[in-house]
Protein backbone atom coordinates (compact mmCIF):
# COMPACT_ATOMS: atom_id res chain seq x y z
CA UNK A 1 0.00 0.00 0.00
CA UNK A 2 1.35 3.41 -1.01
CA UNK A 3 1.69 6.22 1.54
CA UNK A 4 0.02 9.54 0.77
CA UNK A 5 2.37 12.55 0.72
CA UNK A 6 0.92 16.07 0.60
CA UNK A 7 3.02 18.54 -1.40
CA UNK A 8 2.71 22.25 -0.68
CA UNK A 9 3.07 24.74 -3.51
CA UNK A 10 2.08 28.28 -4.40
CA UNK A 11 -0.97 28.68 -6.63
CA UNK A 12 0.72 30.49 -9.53
CA UNK A 13 0.99 28.73 -12.91
CA UNK A 14 4.79 28.75 -12.64
CA UNK A 15 4.77 27.22 -9.15
CA UNK A 16 2.38 24.49 -10.28
CA UNK A 17 4.53 23.66 -13.32
CA UNK A 18 7.64 23.50 -11.15
CA UNK A 19 5.90 21.23 -8.65
CA UNK A 20 4.52 19.00 -11.39
CA UNK A 21 8.02 18.57 -12.84
CA UNK A 22 9.31 17.42 -9.45
CA UNK A 23 6.39 15.05 -8.90
CA UNK A 24 6.82 13.53 -12.37
CA UNK A 25 10.33 12.49 -11.40
CA UNK A 26 9.26 11.28 -7.97
CA UNK A 27 6.63 9.02 -9.53
CA UNK A 28 9.43 6.81 -10.84
CA UNK A 29 12.07 7.28 -8.11
CA UNK A 30 9.73 6.96 -5.12
CA UNK A 31 6.85 4.60 -6.12
CA UNK A 32 6.16 3.82 -2.45
CA UNK A 33 4.49 7.23 -2.15
CA UNK A 34 1.33 8.73 -3.65
CA UNK A 35 1.77 12.48 -4.04
CA UNK A 36 -1.06 14.96 -3.68
CA UNK A 37 -0.64 18.68 -4.43
CA UNK A 38 -1.88 21.16 -1.83
CA UNK A 39 -2.04 24.81 -3.03
CA UNK A 40 -1.06 27.37 -0.35
CA UNK A 41 -1.13 31.18 -0.51
CA UNK A 42 1.86 32.89 1.19
CA UNK A 43 1.80 36.55 2.15
CA UNK A 44 3.75 37.56 -0.96
CA UNK A 45 0.85 36.34 -3.11
CA UNK A 46 -1.85 37.91 -0.95
CA UNK A 47 -0.33 41.42 -0.98
CA UNK A 48 0.76 42.49 -4.46
CA UNK A 49 0.73 46.24 -3.81
CA UNK A 50 3.99 48.21 -4.25
CA UNK A 51 6.11 47.68 -1.16
CA UNK A 52 4.08 44.62 -0.16
CA UNK A 53 5.42 41.47 1.43
CA UNK A 54 8.16 39.67 -0.55
CA UNK A 55 7.71 36.45 1.48
CA UNK A 56 6.68 33.54 -0.70
CA UNK A 57 7.31 30.74 1.80
CA UNK A 58 5.75 31.77 5.14
CA UNK A 59 2.34 30.09 4.87
CA UNK A 60 3.90 27.00 3.28
CA UNK A 61 6.42 26.80 6.15
CA UNK A 62 3.62 26.97 8.72
CA UNK A 63 1.71 24.21 6.92
CA UNK A 64 4.83 22.04 6.97
CA UNK A 65 5.41 22.62 10.69
CA UNK A 66 1.86 21.74 11.70
CA UNK A 67 1.72 18.68 9.44
CA UNK A 68 -0.84 19.97 6.93
CA UNK A 69 1.70 19.14 4.20
CA UNK A 70 4.65 16.74 4.13
CA UNK A 71 7.00 18.51 1.75
CA UNK A 72 7.18 21.71 -0.29
CA UNK A 73 8.54 22.71 -3.69
CA UNK A 74 9.95 26.24 -3.85
CA UNK A 75 11.86 28.45 -6.21
CA UNK A 76 15.18 28.22 -4.37
CA UNK A 77 15.71 31.99 -4.49
CA UNK A 78 12.57 32.41 -2.35
CA UNK A 79 13.92 30.38 0.57
CA UNK A 80 15.08 32.35 3.64
CA UNK A 81 18.88 32.39 3.59
CA UNK A 82 18.90 30.79 7.04
CA UNK A 83 16.64 27.75 6.71
CA UNK A 84 14.53 26.77 9.72
CA UNK A 85 16.36 24.02 11.64
CA UNK A 86 13.19 21.93 11.57
CA UNK A 87 13.46 21.70 7.77
CA UNK A 88 15.83 19.84 5.44
CA UNK A 89 16.77 20.99 1.97
CA UNK A 90 16.14 17.49 0.68
CA UNK A 91 16.84 18.03 -3.01
CA UNK A 92 17.94 20.55 -5.62
CA UNK A 93 17.00 19.16 -9.06
CA UNK A 94 19.05 20.27 -12.09
CA UNK A 95 19.03 24.03 -12.47
CA UNK A 96 17.43 25.97 -15.32
CA UNK A 97 19.16 29.02 -16.89
CA UNK A 98 19.87 31.39 -13.94
CA UNK A 99 20.10 34.62 -15.98
CA UNK A 100 17.73 37.57 -16.22
CA UNK A 101 15.97 38.62 -19.43
CA UNK A 102 14.43 41.78 -20.78
CA UNK A 103 10.84 41.47 -22.02
CA UNK A 104 9.70 44.32 -24.28
CA UNK A 105 6.96 45.31 -26.70
CA UNK A 106 7.49 44.07 -30.29
CA UNK A 107 6.17 47.30 -31.82
CA UNK A 108 8.72 49.32 -29.87
CA UNK A 109 11.76 47.32 -30.98
CA UNK A 110 11.91 44.83 -28.15
CA UNK A 111 15.66 44.73 -27.61
CA UNK A 112 16.11 48.51 -27.48
CA UNK A 113 14.90 50.97 -24.88
CA UNK A 114 14.35 54.68 -25.58
CA UNK A 115 15.76 57.29 -23.25
CA UNK A 116 13.70 57.49 -20.06
CA UNK A 117 12.02 54.14 -20.74
CA UNK A 118 9.87 52.67 -17.97
CA UNK A 119 11.22 49.27 -16.92
CA UNK A 120 9.26 47.17 -14.43
CA UNK A 121 10.83 45.28 -11.54
CA UNK A 122 10.15 44.85 -7.82
CA UNK A 123 13.74 43.74 -7.13
CA UNK A 124 16.21 46.20 -5.52
CA UNK A 125 19.01 44.20 -7.17
CA UNK A 126 17.56 44.58 -10.64
CA UNK A 127 16.77 48.24 -10.02
CA UNK A 128 20.37 48.97 -9.03
CA UNK A 129 21.76 46.99 -11.97
CA UNK A 130 19.47 48.73 -14.45
CA UNK A 131 20.41 52.17 -13.14
CA UNK A 132 24.10 51.30 -13.29
CA UNK A 133 23.63 50.23 -16.91
CA UNK A 134 21.33 53.10 -17.92
CA UNK A 135 20.91 55.92 -15.34
CA UNK A 136 18.21 57.49 -17.54
CA UNK A 137 15.82 54.56 -17.09
CA UNK A 138 12.72 54.90 -14.91
CA UNK A 139 12.47 51.71 -12.87
CA UNK A 140 8.84 51.09 -11.92
CA UNK A 141 7.88 48.70 -9.12
CA UNK A 142 5.53 46.00 -10.35
CA UNK A 143 4.11 42.93 -8.63
CA UNK A 144 2.34 39.80 -9.82
CA UNK A 145 3.12 36.59 -11.66
CA UNK A 146 4.92 36.26 -14.99
CA UNK A 147 1.75 36.60 -17.09
CA UNK A 148 0.71 39.73 -15.18
CA UNK A 149 4.09 41.38 -15.80
CA UNK A 150 4.11 40.48 -19.48
CA UNK A 151 0.57 41.91 -19.78
CA UNK A 152 1.77 45.23 -18.34
CA UNK A 153 4.39 45.42 -21.08
CA UNK A 154 1.94 44.51 -23.85
CA UNK A 155 -0.57 47.10 -22.59
CA UNK A 156 2.06 49.83 -22.69
CA UNK A 157 1.86 50.48 -18.96
CA UNK A 158 5.62 49.94 -18.94
CA UNK A 159 8.09 49.73 -21.83
CA UNK A 160 9.81 46.59 -20.62
CA UNK A 161 10.20 44.26 -17.65
CA UNK A 162 13.07 42.20 -16.28
CA UNK A 163 12.15 38.57 -15.59
CA UNK A 164 14.06 35.38 -14.88
CA UNK A 165 14.85 33.29 -17.94
CA UNK A 166 14.07 30.15 -15.93
CA UNK A 167 10.48 31.17 -15.24
CA UNK A 168 9.84 32.10 -18.87
CA UNK A 169 11.36 28.81 -20.04
CA UNK A 170 9.34 26.67 -17.66
CA UNK A 171 6.14 28.42 -18.73
CA UNK A 172 6.96 27.95 -22.42
CA UNK A 173 7.29 31.73 -22.85
CA UNK A 174 10.83 32.03 -24.21
CA UNK A 175 9.43 33.83 -27.25
CA UNK A 176 8.77 36.84 -24.98
CA UNK A 177 12.50 37.36 -24.40
CA UNK A 178 13.88 40.41 -26.17
CA UNK A 179 17.37 40.09 -24.74
CA UNK A 180 19.12 37.89 -22.22
CA UNK A 181 21.04 40.16 -19.89
CA UNK A 182 24.75 39.36 -19.49
CA UNK A 183 25.91 38.20 -16.06
CA UNK A 184 28.89 40.53 -16.41
CA UNK A 185 26.47 43.39 -15.66
CA UNK A 186 23.36 41.64 -14.37
CA UNK A 187 24.41 39.03 -11.83
CA UNK A 188 21.27 37.04 -10.84
CA UNK A 189 19.75 36.60 -7.41
CA UNK A 190 21.30 33.84 -5.29
CA UNK A 191 19.84 30.45 -6.30
CA UNK A 192 17.84 31.93 -9.20
CA UNK A 193 16.73 29.27 -11.67
CA UNK A 194 17.00 26.44 -9.13
CA UNK A 195 14.26 24.54 -7.31
CA UNK A 196 14.31 23.52 -3.66
CA UNK A 197 12.46 20.50 -2.28
CA UNK A 198 12.00 20.95 1.47
CA UNK A 199 10.76 18.45 4.04
CA UNK A 200 10.76 18.13 7.82
CA UNK A 201 14.19 17.06 9.08
CA UNK A 202 12.50 14.48 11.30
CA UNK A 203 10.98 12.63 8.30
CA UNK A 204 14.14 10.67 7.60
CA UNK A 205 12.63 8.13 5.18
CA UNK A 206 11.02 10.82 3.04
CA UNK A 207 14.15 12.99 3.06
CA UNK A 208 16.14 9.98 1.90
CA UNK A 209 13.69 9.28 -0.93
CA UNK A 210 13.71 12.90 -2.06
CA UNK A 211 17.51 12.93 -2.17
CA UNK A 212 17.33 10.82 -5.33
CA UNK A 213 16.25 13.98 -7.16
CA UNK A 214 19.32 15.87 -6.05
CA UNK A 215 21.80 17.17 -8.62
CA UNK A 216 25.15 17.55 -6.79
CA UNK A 217 26.43 20.38 -9.00
CA UNK A 218 23.21 22.36 -8.63
CA UNK A 219 23.21 21.82 -4.87
CA UNK A 220 26.82 23.00 -4.56
CA UNK A 221 26.03 26.18 -6.49
CA UNK A 222 22.84 26.86 -4.54
CA UNK A 223 24.55 26.26 -1.20
CA UNK A 224 27.48 28.53 -2.12
CA UNK A 225 25.22 31.34 -3.29
CA UNK A 226 23.02 31.06 -0.20
CA UNK A 227 26.10 31.00 2.04
CA UNK A 228 27.23 34.25 0.44
CA UNK A 229 23.83 35.89 0.93
CA UNK A 230 23.58 34.67 4.52
CA UNK A 231 26.98 36.15 5.44
CA UNK A 232 25.73 39.51 4.19
CA UNK A 233 22.37 39.23 5.93
CA UNK A 234 20.87 39.18 2.48
CA UNK A 235 17.38 38.55 1.22
CA UNK A 236 15.45 39.75 -1.82
CA UNK A 237 15.26 43.25 -0.30
CA UNK A 238 19.02 43.75 -0.60
CA UNK A 239 20.76 44.72 -3.87
CA UNK A 240 23.09 41.76 -4.15
CA UNK A 241 23.69 39.06 -6.72
CA UNK A 242 25.60 35.80 -6.84
CA UNK A 243 26.33 33.09 -9.35
CA UNK A 244 28.30 29.88 -8.85
CA UNK A 245 29.56 27.30 -11.32
CA UNK A 246 30.59 23.78 -10.38
CA UNK A 247 33.13 21.82 -12.40
CA UNK A 248 35.51 19.00 -11.53
CA UNK A 249 34.31 19.07 -7.90
CA UNK A 250 35.26 22.73 -7.60
CA UNK A 251 32.73 25.49 -7.04
CA UNK A 252 33.57 28.97 -8.37
CA UNK A 253 31.48 31.84 -7.02
CA UNK A 254 31.05 35.46 -8.11
CA UNK A 255 29.29 37.81 -5.71
CA UNK A 256 28.26 41.43 -5.99
CA UNK A 257 26.78 44.12 -3.76
CA UNK A 258 25.42 47.42 -5.13
CA UNK A 259 24.25 50.72 -3.76
CA UNK A 260 20.53 51.28 -4.29
CA UNK A 261 21.16 53.78 -7.11
CA UNK A 262 23.67 51.50 -8.81
CA UNK A 263 26.43 54.11 -8.77
CA UNK A 264 28.69 52.06 -6.53
CA UNK A 265 29.26 48.33 -6.58
CA UNK A 266 31.65 45.74 -5.24
CA UNK A 267 32.30 42.41 -6.98
CA UNK A 268 34.61 39.59 -5.90
CA UNK A 269 35.31 35.93 -6.74
CA UNK A 270 36.25 32.87 -4.71
CA UNK A 271 36.62 29.16 -5.46
CA UNK A 272 36.98 26.03 -3.39
CA UNK A 273 35.99 22.35 -3.10
CA UNK A 274 32.34 21.70 -3.90
CA UNK A 275 31.99 19.75 -0.63
CA UNK A 276 32.78 23.05 1.17
CA UNK A 277 30.38 25.13 -0.91
CA UNK A 278 28.68 26.82 2.04
CA UNK A 279 32.03 27.87 3.50
CA UNK A 280 33.16 29.19 0.10
CA UNK A 281 30.09 31.42 -0.04
CA UNK A 282 30.37 32.53 3.58
CA UNK A 283 34.04 33.42 3.21
CA UNK A 284 33.33 35.49 0.13
CA UNK A 285 30.53 37.30 1.94
CA UNK A 286 32.76 38.10 4.93
CA UNK A 287 35.55 39.25 2.62
CA UNK A 288 33.19 41.65 0.90
CA UNK A 289 31.98 43.00 4.23
CA UNK A 290 35.60 43.75 5.09
CA UNK A 291 36.14 45.43 1.72
CA UNK A 292 33.25 47.86 1.89
CA UNK A 293 30.01 45.94 1.40
CA UNK A 294 28.93 46.91 4.90
CA UNK A 295 28.95 50.59 3.91
CA UNK A 296 26.99 49.87 0.71
CA UNK A 297 24.32 47.89 2.57
CA UNK A 298 24.21 50.14 5.63
CA UNK A 299 21.98 48.86 8.43
CA UNK A 300 20.21 46.52 5.99
CA UNK A 301 23.10 44.02 5.98
CA UNK A 302 24.94 42.13 8.70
Amino acid sequence: MTERIRVGTRRSPLARIQTDSVLARLASTAPQYRFETVPVTPSGDRDRSPGGSPDFTDAIDRALVRGAIDLAVHSAKDLPVDLDRRFALAACPPREDPRDALVGRPAAGRASLPRGARVGSSSPRRRAQLLRFRPDLRVVEIRGNVDTRIALVRAGTIDAAVLAVAGLARLGRRMEIARILPVSRFLPAPAQGALAVVARSSDAALVDALARLDDPSTRACVVAERGFASALGGDCRLPLGALARCRNRTVSLVGEVLSQDGRTSLRRRRAGPAREAESVGARLGREMLDRGARELLGDRGR
